[in-house]
């Protein structure tokens, strides 16, 4: 539970970020049902794998032993997750009571989740207060205010560029602001070093290759569909932006060759193991940065700032939300929601960011991203992160993106292994989109 001084601390950060402020009642966890009325019963979670959902499965005899509740979790690779998913929708089975999902694959998937809002009112959790806006989206069957929550954000990201800091301080550059500023340190870096300047990501990987694109697209001023949800990626903005996203690698060669092929996880490990000097990527792989099992760098080597910007543009970054919601399938509903009663106590996730035995950066929570002594441990990343989700873009969440993603990701990854036009190809993308959308 939030004690008084925390609370305190956290109203007024909460001021200072536009944030809501609870009374202090309010803030507190929501309580568990008391008496265990559901002791003896099993609740099994389909979860994808991420070391957060390990360490949280490490601390499941506390939860057993306030509830009385068995949780048995089951992991499926990332890239199997959506398909285990989409299984259980159409088998309609109770084998898992407690799923997770990602936000881009969401509508695609709602009928296969509990609808929550009666349950969170008789829990007294206001999510609204509790996460920012650019997760909890996330967690909904629609925008409307007939619509409802389905689940609870638990692994959330925005996006940084993470540079070599020692690299840069020998020959005195500063840390790109814009995407033109990353190609010259890029430039410089090749040629006073042995190190590639950037490490992009075109290969075709759950449409990893979108994920830097859609920055360059927004902040050209396009979007991926518009007002009538028609696409509109072809548009001269977007046609621009597909340009001087593919031109990092073909036209000014600052990243490796291989990028064509990368997924973020090769883009990462060429900074890790020290052939690279940038990555735009996910926060949460810091940890692969910086943690000596998996990289030759240490801490003090690697850097981040926000994600570059175009020249007089703010900075934008996509955001990507994984939820857990319950099976609409499931004969354990109850004690599924006493798990993420639990599960999700802004005091679990703070306890796994300040856990050295971890290197866990991941916040949704409002009071974690401007936690003093969580800003402590990560140079001020999660102040950042909760400045950016301010005025964070998503994806449109339409049942079709899936497909339309699919359609993406090939285009791109086809233009960046040098073949084809980029207005006939993103042309003919839109006119496949258009015929998606309308399925």
């Amino acid at each position: 539970m939030m004690k008084r001084r925390e609370w305190m601390q956290w109203s007024a950060a909460a001021a200072t970020f536009g944030l809501p402020v609870l009374g202090y009642g309010q803030a507190q966890t929501a309580a568990l049902k008391p008496g265990k009325p559901y002791a003896g019963q099993t609740v099994n979670v389909l979860s994808v794998v991420a070391p957060q959902f390990s360490a949280h499965e490490a601390r499941l005899a506390e939860f057993e032993a306030l509830t009385g509740i068995v949780v048995k979790y089951q992991y499926v690779p990332f890239a199997n997750t959506r398909e285990k998913l989409t299984a259980e929708l159409v088998a309609k089975t109770d084998q898992y009571d407690v799923l997770s999902t990602m936000d881009i694959w969401g509508p695609s998937l709602y009928n296969l989740f509990e609808p929550l809002n009666s349950r969170l009112a008789e829990k007294k959790i206001d999510l609204a207060a509790r996460y920012p806006r650019a997760h909890l989206r996330a967690a909904r069957d629609g925008l409307g205010e007939g619509s409802n929550f389905i689940g609870f954000p638990i692994r959330g990201h925005v996006q940084l560029l993470f540079y070599r800091k020692d690299i840069f301080s020998k020959l005195g550059l500063n840390p790109p602001e814009t995407w033109d500023q990353m190609v010259e340190a890029g430039k410089t870096i090749q040629s006073k070093t042995d190190l590639a300047g950037v490490a992009m990501y075109y290969g075709k990987t759950g449409g990893q290759n979108l994920m830097i694109w859609m920055n360059y697209l927004w902040g050209m001023g396009g979007d991926l569909v518009d007002a009538q949800g028609n696409p509109a990626f072809n548009s001269p903005q977007g046609i621009a932006a597909t340009q001087a996203y593919l031109d990092v690698m073909l036209k000014h060669k600052v990243a490796p060759a291989a990028s064509a092929s990368f997924n973020e996880t090769d883009a990462v490990n060429s900074v890790a193991q020290g052939k690279t000097a940038m990555v735009p990527v996910w926060w949460w792989r810091y940890a692969s940065l910086t943690d000596p099992k998996t990289s030759t760098l240490k801490p003090e080597q690697i850097g981040f700032v926000p994600l570059p910007a175009m020249p007089g543009k703010e900075n934008t970054t996509y955001t990507n939300t994984w939820f857990y919601g319950i099976n609409r399938n499931s004969k354990r509903k109850d004690a599924a929601m006493e798990f993420l009663t639990w599960l999700t106590q802004p005091s679990i996730e703070r306890d796994l960011l300040l856990d050295r035995t971890k290197n866990e950066v991941v916040a949704v929570q409002n009071a974690n991203l401007i936690d003093a002594a969580v800003n402590q441990r990560f140079e001020g990343m999660h102040k950042a992160a909760a400045q950016s989700l301010k005025g964070a873009h998503g994806v449109p969440l339409f049942a079709q993106w899936p497909q339309f993603s699919d359609l993406l990701e090939a285009t791109i990854n086809e233009l960046a292994s040098g073949q084809g036009d980029v207005k006939a190809a993103l042309d003919n993308a839109a006119q496949r989109a258009r015929r998606i959308m309308r399925s």
